[in-house]
Parts: structure tokens; sequence; C-alpha cells
């Protein structure tokens, strides 16, 4: 369901500020059709966001993490990061293993098959960011940011 379905597409004087939820819906909208892109892109490398994001959290950790760890990294809960890394490690990309100072905990590793797959989504997901932005102009791509930066703090 899009974000704009019931939002009436009414004119609007040129100066006037559009109506707050007008604004809002097509800020989701925006969102919406960004994080589509985003997928689409990363769709031929076998990857999702999701699982590049864990991808990218075993790189950098450079060492085994804990699913827990994980969870916290990704905001979600403990089954959501289950059910991810058992397609992970089905598709090779993830091993897990028993933590060793820890009998209750399991830790994720990358496979050589996953450092390779995550520096590939990387250099998807970096091209497709680089398109979406080339499509502002340089005064666009400013105000945006500075929009972006008044909502978020």
């Amino acid at each position: 369901m899009s974000h704009n379905e019931g939002v009436p597409n009414r004119r609007r004087k040129s100066g006037r500020r559009p109506a707050a939820e007008a604004l809002v819906f097509s800020f989701l909208s925006a969102a919406d059709a960004v994080e589509a892109r985003l997928e689409g892109a990363l769709s031929p490398t076998g990857l999702s966001l999701a699982k590049l994001a864990v991808l990218h959290f075993l790189a950098e950790a450079k060492e085994a993490l804990p699913l827990s760890d994980l969870a916290a990294r990704q905001h979600c809960v403990r089954s959501n990061i289950t059910q991810l890394m058992d397609r992970l490690e089905k598709d090779g990309l993830v091993r897990r293993r028993a933590d060793p100072e820890d009998r209750r905990s399991v830790l994720a590793e990358l496979t050589p098959a996953g450092e390779q797959a995550h520096a590939k989504g990387v250099r998807a997901l970096a091209e497709a960011q680089r398109v979406i932005v080339r499509a502002l102009k340089a005064g666009e791509a400013t105000s945006l940011q500075n929009a972006l930066s008044a909502l978020t703090s």
C-alpha cells in the first residue's frame, strides 16, 4: 500500500508550504521508492538490504559476533535474526558456531563466500546510491540533506 493512498492530490499556490499530511506522506513515499531502488540494485547479487547489513556488521567486526549483538545492531528481535541467519547460512555466506565462553550463546561469522558477497553487495549498493544522488541538482541535494538533518536532530 502506498503512503500516498488516500491523500488528496491538490494543486497548491506557489510559495505556500504543503500541508503537513501531504508532506509527510510524500517523504514516506520517497523513502519507499529509494529503498525499492536499493533492493533492486542488490537483487542480482542475491542479497537484500537486511542480508547485506548482517554481512557488513560481521565484516566490520572482523570476528564472530553473538546473534544477540547482531539482533541489537539490526534493531530486531532474536527470532528475526535467526531467520535471517538461516537464509545466510543456507546460501553459504555465514556459519554459526557455539561460543566457547558462553554455552548459551551462538556466534556468527563470515565465510569466504560471505566476504565476497559482502564486497559485491557494497559495490552494487554504492553505485545505486550514486545514481540516486545524481538525479538531484546540487542545490537540491544540499537542501535535502539540510531537511533530513533537521528531521533527525
